[in-house]
């Protein structure tokens, strides 16, 4: 009888040993926890609220980013319609409100624009000016300037020394982008106006040589060609 009563007692023995020692190993780590959290938990509530910040931050940012981005489209697409519209003046203030807001991307294309609207009004002098100022600065968007070199090259093609134009589009027309083959065919335009017809045709050759040359400069230059051909019979 003992024997069997020993053998029951075994059990219950080490059921409570077992929950003894899960409760000490709770105790322990609730222990290890609380320190835990008085030695780090100041640090983690801040980083968790940096981290909630930043999010919501860099969110607000993107949406306010959209909707200014939107306005400026919007005031700039204002301007181009009241330019259309031949009220030249009106469109020149808006222009000249996103160049004083000095918004990205829209104060360079409005700077363009002002040009644009002051050849439109007879005020080469001022056109010149303006783009001649986009030339000149550095911290210009590298598209806006080159289109304003080939503007303003082609607005002094018939009257500026030779030495002005070539120092003009020589940079675009020795480099590889969307605009040397056009700053090309204004170099040979010019040798063309010097008299220098021999020179104008080799450069055409090379503009009909280019692989990534448009069908509408292809057909210009052949003409050209064409046209210094019979010149020269």
């Amino acid at each position: 009888m003992k024997k069997n009563a020993e053998k029951n007692d075994k059990p219950q023995s080490n059921e409570a040993e077992e929950k003894l020692l899960r409760e000490v190993e709770q105790d322990l780590k609730n222990d290890r926890l609380v320190a835990f959290w008085k030695q780090y938990g100041l640090y983690l509530v801040i980083f968790v609220v940096l981290v909630l910040s930043f999010a919501v931050s860099f969110e607000t940012f993107k949406v306010w980013h959209r909707e200014k981005n939107q306005t400026w489209s919007d005031t700039y697409a204002y301007a181009l319609n009241l330019q259309i519209q031949g009220k030249y003046d009106e469109s020149l203030k808006v222009l000249n409100d996103i160049v004083k807001n000095n918004h990205d991307i829209y104060v360079d294309l409005a700077k363009v624009q002002i040009s644009n609207v002051l050849l439109e009004q007879g005020k080469g002098d001022e056109a010149t000016a303006a783009l001649e100022e986009i030339i000149s600065d550095k911290n210009m968007n590298s598209k806006m300037r080159d289109v304003s070199i080939i503007k303003l090259a082609s607005y002094k093609l018939d009257t500026a020394p030779k030495e002005e134009i070539v120092a003009l589009l020589s940079p675009l027309a020795t480099t590889s982008n969307s605009w040397t083959n056009v700053a090309k065919e204004l170099l040979a335009m010019l040798e063309v106006r010097e008299g220098n017809l021999a020179e104008a045709r080799k450069i055409y050759t090379e503009i009909l040589e280019s692989s990534d040359l448009s069908e509408s400069l292809r057909v210009r230059v052949q003409d050209m060609l064409s046209v210094l051909n019979d010149v020269e019979k």
